[in-house]
């Protein structure tokens, strides 16, 4: 007789990984399934460090979640005994009126959150790699810094296979359904049934969701660059992590390396549209010259030649912000997806969002902001 499971779990990156964690915690019996094996570089979910901070731009909305996630991810620190977050400081910038700058501002003074206000010069001064044009400035955030995102889901999957997880790697989901008040899940290699469901399958997820919605893939393409002088002002003591407003439709992003890898400078914006198994992962020349311009406009020290790239996916909703909850149709099923490229430094705590939807079918974190049929009512 085929084993039935409490949850099954599909997808088992940032966000899926963190889920099965909080299940196993509750003592549930869980099954997670992922078509790689993670953590791999096929998603959303790798290459080397995300961005961590408090002060939130995108919204105030967001501040508790990111204070919960905090306290998660040191949490998981502990338990994992591995370093997951390094807390190396932060600067938002650009000009004082611009989104960036007023919107970090805005969730820091709600919150009441610590923040400093530099100027060109005092940003050249303390942070010499860094060349800002004489009218911008930066909100410095001193708890920002990076997490590691392959050892955040190796740390919770490692943990969660402890307590009992059960995991299927390289095995693809074909399609999922509501049978006899449970849920059937088919995959290319198996069938397999649950009485609860989470879906947290990234850039596939539009083909898993089950209901229309508006998501986005899109290919990224992050590269890092090497110090071509003063190496030094570029590791992570002197290097804080950025969003920085260059025009009103581009934002860049970037952090220091840890491990060799170089810093990481890359486009917010932009990048091909398609679906995560149709993308090309080919990256030309002409793809990254953009961003080699503008690295050699502001921060002339890095080799624009020596370059290493990469690619990656966002999934995008229209406003931006992430679809998390339960699914329009099944109570017993809970979704979290189009995270639009803010959305790692999340998954400790929307991985407890998740286990408290199927568990109890509610959470008591505020997530109205991203009910999953808000598109649907427009």
């Amino acid at each position: 007789m085929n084993k039935t499971y409490d949850v099954i779990v599909i997808g088992l990156g940032g966000m899926g990984s963190a889920a099965a964690y909080h299940l196993m915690k509750k003592g549930l019996r869980v099954l997670g399934i992922d078509r790689f094996q993670p953590p791999h570089q096929f998603g959303s979910s790798h290459g080397h460090t995300r961005i961590f901070r408090e002060a939130y731009l995108e919204g105030a909305s967001y501040v508790p979640l990111a204070q919960r996630a905090h306290a998660l991810w040191r949490r998981l620190e502990e338990e994992s005994g591995k370093d997951l977050l390094a807390e190396i400081g932060g600067v938002m910038i650009g000009p004082e009126n611009c989104e960036i700058v007023q919107g970090t501002i805005t969730s820091a003074k709600q919150y009441n959150l610590p923040y400093e206000m530099l100027s060109a010069k005092e940003m050249a001064k303390r942070f010499p790699a860094f060349y800002l044009a004489e009218d911008e400035v930066a909100v410095y955030e001193k708890t920002a810094g990076v997490l590691f995102p392959e050892a955040c889901i190796e740390a919770c999957l490692k943990i969660a296979i402890s307590e009992g997880l059960e995991i299927k790697t390289d095995e693809r989901v074909l399609k999922w359904g509501q049978e006899g008040g449970g849920i059937t899940v088919y995959t290319e290699k198996g069938i397999y049934k649950a009485e609860k469901l989470v879906i947290s399958a990234g850039a596939w997820n539009p083909d898993l969701f089950g209901f229309t919605i508006p998501l986005e893939v899109q290919r990224k393409v992050p590269t890092w660059f090497q110090a071509m002088n003063k190496p030094e002002i570029f590791n992570p003591d002197q290097f804080p992590i950025f969003c920085w407003h260059y025009t009103n439709d581009l934002n860049i992003y970037g952090m220091p390396g840890f491990h060799g890898e170089g810093t990481k400078v890359a486009f917010h914006q932009g990048g091909l549209i398609g679906t995560a198994d149709e993308l090309d992962r080919e990256v030309s020349s002409e793809e990254i010259a953009p961003i080699q311009r503008l690295v050699a406009e502001r921060f002339p020290d890095l080799n624009i030649n020596d370059v290493t790239i990469d690619t990656c996916f966002y999934t995008n909703t229209p406003d931006g912000h992430f679809v998390l909850g339960k699914h329009p149709n099944y109570d017993n099923v809970a979704i979290a997806g189009g995270f639009s490229g803010h959305g790692f430094k999340f998954c400790s705590v929307i991985g407890e969002i998740l286990s408290d939807l199927v568990i109890k079918g509610k959470t008591n974190h505020d997530i109205t902001l991203f009910d999953p049929v808000r598109f649907q009512k427009l």
